[in-house]
């Protein structure tokens, strides 16, 4: 079992290496990603895109029998380690996504919402089932879910734990778009849709977003007005407006 970083040109994959159980995620495991997500931190990929390994899971949660008989530290521990991870994908300099063509329950649906974007196919299963065993997310659920689903969605589905399909997940904004086909495909066909614009200009619009719903209004505004300015500065910026003057693609250096 493993976390396997690879290539597929401009883009850094990460694949869950445990299809034998559903690529749920031990500590070990999670200690792992984090590896990986710094690896791919330090690279020139556009976009780091997320997948689980076999035809059943992308990823079915944590490791219920590692949870078991651990100490109130352990599990503290445990919590925290999760949370950090998936922050860190969450801040991660570069756009990631996450394809979800099977189970993704637990602590396996809160990687996805730690992306920056969601696909999922027909086979998708999406869901916080914490509740059944008595417990609760622990690596950002119930504080990302709400942000992206609204409230009173995200209550119902941590407190029933109830599965969500791949076109609910897409009706209800948990998801971005469905795919079918070559999923894999698909999804490097969605990332290029923006792999190619000013990745100094993304950082600067995903923050400004990510502020947005944290922040009352009139501070997100000055907020976006000092990101926008900052973006404006850019050699990317001036080519950008450049190339739409001449009338010709833009060729954008990141600077």
């Amino acid at each position: 079992m493993s976390i396997v970083l690879t290539r597929h040109e401009e883009f850094a994959v990460i694949t869950i290496e445990r299809p034998e159980a559903l690529n749920a995620l031990s500590m070990s495991l999670i200690r792992d990603l984090e590896k990986r997500i710094d690896e791919v931190a330090a690279t020139d990929a556009r976009a780091l895109l997320f997948r689980g390994a076999g035809e059943r899971a992308f990823c079915a949660g944590a490791d219920i029998p590692e949870l078991m008989n651990r100490a109130l530290r352990d599990q503290q521990a445990g919590a925290e380690l999760g949370q950090r991870v998936f922050a860190r994908l969450d801040r991660l300099h570069i756009p990631s996504v996450a394809l979800v063509h099977g189970f993704a329950f637990g602590g396996g649906l809160e990687l996805a919402l730690a992306c920056t974007f969601r696909l999922v196919t027909d086979k998708a299963r999406m869901g916080l089932p914490e509740i059944k065993l008595g417990l609760m997310p622990g690596y950002g659920g119930t504080q990302r879910l709400p942000r992206l689903i609204g409230e009173a969605r995200a209550m119902e589905m941590i407190l029933t734990g109830r599965t969500v399909k791949g076109d609910e997940a897409v009706a209800m904004g948990l998801a971005n778009r469905m795919v079918d086909g070559d999923a894999f495909a698909a999804m490097v066909a969605f990332a290029r849709e923006f792999s190619g614009y000013s990745l100094m200009a993304q950082q600067f619009a995903r923050r400004a977003v990510q502020r947005a719903l944290d922040t009352p209004i009139h501070e997100g505004l000055r907020i976006e007005s000092d990101l926008s300015t900052l973006a404006y500065q850019t050699a990317d910026a001036q080519e950008g407006m450049l190339a739409f003057a001449q009338k010709r693609p833009a060729r954008f250096t990141d600077r």
